[in-house]
């Protein structure tokens, strides 16, 4: 069989060779040539963040990640494991030779790895322009066969490979989609006119941002021009700030809001459990995952569901060290290199940019993460990461992406375990579509769980924010704990 699919591949490459393509000579060698070291692709990816609108600069970045991964693995592993040589030019006519001869081995088409990478993982982010790049991507995986260089196989192989690792980085550094979970159970709460009766605590630092916010509540007023708005600096203010709000909101018989990031909704969750007051919250951070969750993307939409008051119950999911159940998450609780991504993408971010500092901090941990020793509900193991999620995620990698439900009871907890070769199988996995199926890759659904064993110098992330880890640590859940708004 092997010898057969060689045999065809030949033969298609010859069938190429010797039809005549109108235009095909002087365009489709400069294009194979421009794409050299993914400077074709580097050029589409700087004039889409420059002029493409809202949105366009991440396109660009997970584009160029999911090339530089795709480009990685060509060269690292696919190169080496299948030493093909080239074709010989002899069927190719001289007009459509490149000048420059590569000298690496044929399989597979490092070019074509990085034009299906990059158009697929811009069309990852952004749907809308995948018709407009697969053209481009797919001329210049032709132009590999018209010139001479690689056989279709090496071609379709490279594409592969390359869509592959598009896959890959949206499984590490998850894609902006619209998802929408249940809306039940409903729950009680005021409607307040114009934000009459609420009190926002609004972020100046809150995101990955390279200056403070000058009028961090300007936004929240223009929509809710009668809400309270608490103007708050340092993180280390926070607490006080909405413990102060908390209090005067249940003077008005009203609501705690909170205008900021993960990290500032999880700060004002836990003032509104512990006053048993409904939520507003208004996304001003960098990610938003929990309003995302809620169907919440601007301040507009937390608005709308203020003035009608329109409310949901979710879930709280809560961690402690000996049964003191003093923390609190909304989305995710992590040990391992998930908060070493965190600390390093806090750290990059503010010279390059919040998605590209989430993107370079993936691939870096990727690299230079080292196991975690621990117990997890007794039993020893070494994982790369334990993630635990809030509720239910759709998705099977490593990372939770999307909810089903904001109410379900349960958590969900994804361990990457160590072991031989963990990353190189983690990634083929994650490469050829069958990462549900890795072994290094433990999935379930649990009430509860216990971590212990950790050790000294060992580092926790809840919703974003990074901590030191205690010896041990138990998860629970609390049912609909939390009341929150939320627009039809």
């Amino acid at each position: 069989m092997r010898e057969k699919l060689i045999s065809w591949d030949r033969s298609l490459f010859e069938l190429v060779a010797a039809r005549h393509w109108p235009g095909g000579d002087r365009v489709l060698p400069l294009l194979s040539h421009s794409a050299d070291h993914g400077l074709l692709w580097f050029g589409v990816a700087g004039a889409a963040a420059l002029a493409g609108g809202p949105g366009a600069g991440r396109a660009a970045v997970r584009g160029v990640a999911s090339l530089a991964l795709a480009s990685a693995t060509v060269n690292t592993l696919g190169k080496r494991a299948v030493r093909r040589g080239r074709p010989i030019l002899d069927v190719v006519p001289v007009i459509r030779r490149l000048s420059r001869q590569p000298f690496t081995t044929s399989f597979p088409s490092g070019h074509s790895a990085s034009a299906a990478a990059f158009a697929t993982g811009v069309a990852l982010e952004r749907p809308g322009w995948g018709p407009a790049l697969a053209p481009l991507a797919f001329s210049v995986c032709f132009s590999r066969v018209y010139t001479g260089v690689h056989y279709p196989g090496d071609v379709l192989a490279g594409a592969a490979l390359g869509a592959g690792a598009a896959l890959a980085v949206r499984a590490l550094v998850p894609a902006r989609e619209p998802s929408v979970p249940s809306a039940r159970p409903r729950a009680d709460a005021p409607a307040l006119p114009d934000g009459r009766g609420l009190v926002v605590v609004a972020s100046a630092t809150a995101g990955q941002r390279l200056t403070v916010r000058d009028d961090p509540g300007a936004e929240v007023r223009a929509e809710l021009p009668l809400a309270e708005v608490v103007p708050c600096g340092p993180a280390g203010s926070l607490p006080d700030a909405l413990e102060k709000a908390a209090v005067r909101a249940a003077e008005l018989g009203g609501a705690l809001g909170a205008f900021g990031g993960d990290g500032t909704v999880n700060a004002a969750a836990r003032a509104a459990v512990r006053h048993r007051l409904p939520l507003a919250v208004l996304p001003g951070g960098t990610y938003n995952h929990f309003a995302r969750d809620l169907g919440i993307t601007s301040v507009a939409d937390a608005a709308r569901a203020v003035r009608a008051g329109r409310a949901v119950a979710v879930d709280v999911g809560r961690f402690g060290d000996d049964g003191r159940f003093d923390g609190l998450f909304l989305n995710t609780f992590s040990i391992g290199s998930y908060p070493e991504l965190v600390r390093v993408r806090e750290r990059w971010a503010p010279r390059v940019g919040a998605f590209p500092a989430g993107v370079a901090a993936a691939l870096h941990v990727l690299r230079t993460a080292e196991p975690v020793r621990l117990r997890v509900d007794g039993r020893r193991r070494d994982v790369w990461s334990l993630v635990a999620g809030n509720c239910a995620y759709r998705g099977l990698g490593p990372t939770p992406l999307r909810r089903h439900s904001l109410a379900d009871g349960v958590l969900e907890v994804r361990m990457i375990l160590s072991g031989r070769l963990a990353r190189t199988r983690l990634l083929a996995a994650a490469l050829t579509g069958v990462l549900k199926h890795s072994p290094v890759l433990r999935a379930s659904r649990v009430r509860g769980l216990r971590v212990d064993g950790l050790v000294p110098g060992t580092h926790l992330s809840f919703d974003g924010e990074v901590a030191p880890a205690p010896a041990s640590v138990t998860l629970t859940k609390e049912r609909q704990a939390l009341v929150v708004y939320r627009p039809r």
